[in-house]
């Protein structure tokens, strides 16, 4: 598997950050989006990743472990545009995870991952000792009520993919409502999960001015709020059908 750290981003969602890629061998079976509507297999991204899986850009593991290790102290950093933490697509690599965290020692990192947590205990161990050492690990759910069950087990932050409905309109990169409008059109879909756990629409996802780097909600482990990403993307159908 090869790992690719690019140290100031220009994806316009993240800002001038560092971020990496991580080969699609990473992506667990468990993932319903896994070439089933994956944002990352829409262009420009899905030429990276491509590059990354086939070894054209990045190294290996311990290389990218280094790298991250030499990050400035304090930055804000994203693991993974595209891809998911080191396994076999059922259990979490717990050696090479381990040793991510240690190299983030004094950095924020935050990543999200889809690795089962629910039914695999070695997995649940591995994302909740991540995060008490302050890698930040969002548990991605894949509708509201899976972030329940998600968020009932109180081992770290989580992040949901939303409806469609969810997304501010545009269209060939133009916005197609005004951002009042668009608030004003959220104001008639839940703010709650099932479970009345509150969840929040990405920022970046709806305004020109945020980006992580702006932001870093997602890096904040301490938050109540479930931080929800409207399906996007070219497949995004078929991610708001599981969604929904």
């Amino acid at each position: 598997m090869y790992f690719y750290l690019n140290p100031k981003s220009q994806n316009k969602k993240t800002g001038k950050i560092p971020v990496s890629t991580s080969d699609r061998n990473t992506c667990p079976d468990s993932c319903p989006f896994k070439n089933n509507g994956c944002y990352a297999e829409g262009y420009p991204l899905k030429g990276r990743w491509d590059e990354v899986t086939n070894g054209k850009r990045g190294g290996l593991f311990s290389d990218f472990v280094n790298q991250v290790s030499a990050l400035p102290a304090n930055i804000l950093w994203r693991h993974n545009q595209a891809g998911d933490l080191p396994g076999t697509g059922i259990h979490i690599d717990v050696k090479k995870l381990r040793a991510l965290v240690k190299a983030n020692r004094g950095k924020k990192g935050f990543t999200f991952s889809h690795y089962d947590v629910l039914q695999n205990l070695l997995n649940r161990a591995a994302i909740k000792s991540a995060n008490a050492k302050g890698f930040t690990i969002n548990l991605s759910a894949n509708n509201l009520n899976h972030a329940d069950k998600l968020t009932d087990l109180g081992i770290g932050p989580v992040a949901t993919v939303l409806p469609i409905e969810y997304e501010r309109q545009s269209k060939k990169g133009v916005w197609q409502e005004t951002i009042n409008e668009y608030r004003e059109r959220l104001k008639t879909l839940p703010e709650t999960t099932p479970n009345k756990n509150k969840f929040a629409v990405c920022p970046a996802t709806y305004r020109d001015d945020v980006t992580c780097k702006t932001c870093g909600l997602c890096q904040k482990q301490s938050r109540k709020v479930i931080v929800g990403f409207p399906a996007h993307g070219n497949s995004k159908k078929k991610a708001s059908a599981v969604a929904a």
